[in-house]
């Protein structure tokens, strides 16, 4: 007699949610493991196309089968929905463990400027705007990302680490701006060169008076000569 083997994305029996981690049943490893893939993938094509994009692009990207992609997420809001929700969770989640990692408020703000920033937070929830609506999104994370951050903020101010005109939105939305790609992919180290652009900018933040940044820039030092090879390349015309 032979045995029916599960398949390799089923979950648990209880599995039954794709709400936030602390809300889902138990789910198996290998079922976890592909939705966080798939997950992932989605937010990387919904922010470079837009949340109509390919759903076989996604389960291409995400390395598994379209049709393990549809058991996970039968239809597209589902995907859309989970996208958001999951980009949502992480920021909360960013932003406390940047408060536990770090015991100096200023580098705990920076640890979850560059987190938010790999969400890629400035593609992906504006390409899935009319989509979701915040309502839904918090009410499956059940705390709003804002709160933690506010408070990481606050705590600089009181150290006097920070400008004392730097607020919320200072933040926030830099964050959204610098997530955003340049346009027409001529930059192939995009992501890396806004963690540096991040930095400088965090540096900025400091009070008059404070500290000179010690901060030493990451990614690419994309100097003139370099910036004319890829203007060049990007319009067509001579990059000398």
């Amino acid at each position: 007699m032979s045995t029916i083997t599960p398949d390799a994305d089923e979950a648990d029996p209880a599995d039954a949610s794709d709400g936030p981690a602390s809300r889902m049943p138990r789910m198996r490893a290998d079922a976890r493991q592909n939705r966080e893939q798939i997950l992932r993938a989605a937010r990387a094509v919904f922010a470079d196309q837009g949340p109509d994009a390919p759903l076989d692009e996604i389960a291409r990207r995400a390395g598994v089968g379209i049709a393990t992609l549809y058991r996970r997420f039968p239809k597209r809001a589902d995907l859309i929905r989970a996208v958001a929700i999951d980009v949502f969770t992480a920021l909360v989640e960013a932003a406390h463990e940047a408060t536990e990692a770090e015991r100096d408020p200023m580098d705990a703000l920076r640890r979850f400027m560059h987190a938010a920033l790999d969400l890629k937070l400035g593609s992906v929830v504006p390409a899935l705007l009319g989509r979701v609506t915040v309502d839904e999104i918090l009410d499956a994370v059940r705390h709003d990302a804002a709160d933690p951050v506010d408070e990481l903020l606050g705590r600089a101010h009181e150290a006097g680490l920070i400008r004392p005109d730097a607020v919320f939105g200072d933040i926030t939305l830099m964050i959204i701006r610098l997530s955003r790609p340049l346009p027409g992919g001529v930059m192939p180290d995009d992501e890396a060169l806004a963690h540096r652009h991040l930095d400088v900018y965090i540096d900025g933040l400091r009070p008059e008076g404070g500290a000179r940044p010690n901060t030493r820039l990451s990614g690419p030092a994309l100097d003139a000569a370099m910036f004319k090879r890829l203007r060049g390349g990007a319009m067509g015309a001579g990059s000398d």
